[in-house]
């Protein structure tokens, strides 16, 4: 039994389409409380996964490893915003905070066929246990508890939409790449969604007081903010895949190869988001923002340009000058949705953010796969994904620069 796709994408829409009640629950009952919770479920799932007799078992416990961590990461971001209230330490934490998630979602093809093919795939889940555990402990030393909003209602019937939108997107998503476009189950899936998203928008527009105050959407550093993650998300994990089954089906790289392969654009994320973070003072959010989505488009237009058969090192750079410009533009992108907000809605903008990111690595994840399905020649459709992928870079730096405020914010 092996750690399967089905369970991972499963996986993946229980998280997406959490995001927002997490991001509700922190701002009602505290985000450090909320934070702790998903740590703990988080970890107690890994080792349920680890542990898991048959593939049963292995499903549920990534379903609820997901639930854990729709609860983190929203909470993530508005307990940095909390520690950090002075804007130099704040733009350097979501530095910080950015890079880690870079790192930690680029090396996962590495790690993973590193482990796998050395001491097993259940200790891709065993590794979580002491991280998990040293988390939560240093969580609840080290961290200030957080405000609690206890009277703001949990408004459930608009959870419960958008939880049914956001999930059964980014399934049909990330089922078209194998299914097609046309096929019922997609064609469904997308339909149902689109219903879902109407009945939370109807509701928040009843609800007192609502999950996400639809009227902040009006703030374009908000809803421009949020539309900026999903395109570079879209572009970024877009090539990752797309690149991922150029050197395994392609060339016959091995899992582990193939990791290694990608490591060039893990490298850059390393440290583009703590040196963006550091720039962001003298410069603003707006020109970093501008200038990383301007790399990443050329990184994905060189690709494109490089020929049918181009030899490994040519790929490089492209995919270097993706990972650096992704990764720069995160942190001025997250400062922008944050400080957009309302305090008292800090969690529910950051799973906003997140919850456009992931639909954004869903729909990249999709059309990529499309794209190479329904090419004459697999080489022409993994340079039109490339391409498709620069557009949307392209129209991310646009965005950014009508949205993104140009000045360092002093408050």
């Amino acid at each position: 039994m092996g750690v399967g796709v089905l369970p991972g994408r499963m996986r993946w829409a229980v998280f997406a389409g959490f995001l927002l009640t997490g991001g509700g629950l922190g701002d009602r009952l505290g985000s450090r409380r909320v934070f702790c919770w998903g740590t703990a479920v988080f970890t107690v799932s890994s080792a349920a996964c680890a542990l898991a007799p048959d593939a049963a078992v292995l499903v549920a416990a990534r379903l609820l490893e997901g639930f854990g961590a729709a609860l983190i990461v929203p909470g993530s971001l508005a307990l940095l915003q909390q520690a950090c209230p002075g804007p130099v330490e704040r733009s350097r934490a979501f530095g910080l905070w950015g890079s880690m998630a870079g790192i930690a979602a680029s090396a996962g093809p590495l790690l993973s066929g590193l482990v796998v093919s050395t001491v097993g795939w259940r200790w891709v889940f065993l590794i979580n246990l002491p991280v998990g555990a040293a988390c939560l402990s240093l969580t609840l030393r080290n961290v200030a508890r957080s405000p609690r909003r206890a009277a703001r209602p949990l408004d459930w019937p608009a959870q419960a939409a958008v939880v049914a939108a956001v999930a059964l997107l980014t399934a049909a998503l990330n089922e078209s790449g194998r299914r097609g476009w046309m096929d019922r189950a997609v064609l469904a899936g997308l339909g149902s969604a689109v219903v879902a998203g109407a009945a939370f928008a109807v509701r928040e527009l009843l609800a007192r007081p609502p999950v996400l105050p639809l009227r902040l959407l009006r703030f374009r550093e908000l809803s421009g903010g949020a539309v900026i993650g999903l395109l570079f998300n879209f572009g970024f994990y877009g090539m990752v895949f797309t690149a991922s089954l150029e050197f395994q089906h392609q060339r016959g790289f091995s899992a582990l190869r193939t990791g290694l392969a990608l490591f060039p654009a893990v490298a850059m994320t390393m440290f583009a988001s703590v040196l963006s973070g550091r720039l962001s003072r003298r410069t603003g959010d707006r020109s970093l923002v501008v200038a990383g989505m301007l790399l990443a488009a050329l990184g994905l237009a060189g690709w494109a340009a490089a020929g049918t058969d181009p030899a490994y090192p040519l790929l490089v750079a492209p995919m270097m000058a993706a990972g650096f410009g992704t990764s720069f533009a995160l942190t001025g992108s997250t400062t922008t949705v944050m400080c957009a907000a309302p305090v008292s809605y800090s969690s529910a903008a950051s799973a906003l953010f997140n919850t456009a990111r992931q639909i954004g690595s869903a729909t990249g994840v999709a059309l990529g796969g499309s794209l190479l399905a329904a090419a004459a020649h697999y080489a022409s459709g993994l340079r039109t994904s490339m391409a498709v992928g620069a557009l949307a870079y392209l129209a991310a730096a646009v965005l950014a620069w009508r949205c993104v405020p140009a000045g360092f914010r002093e408050t």
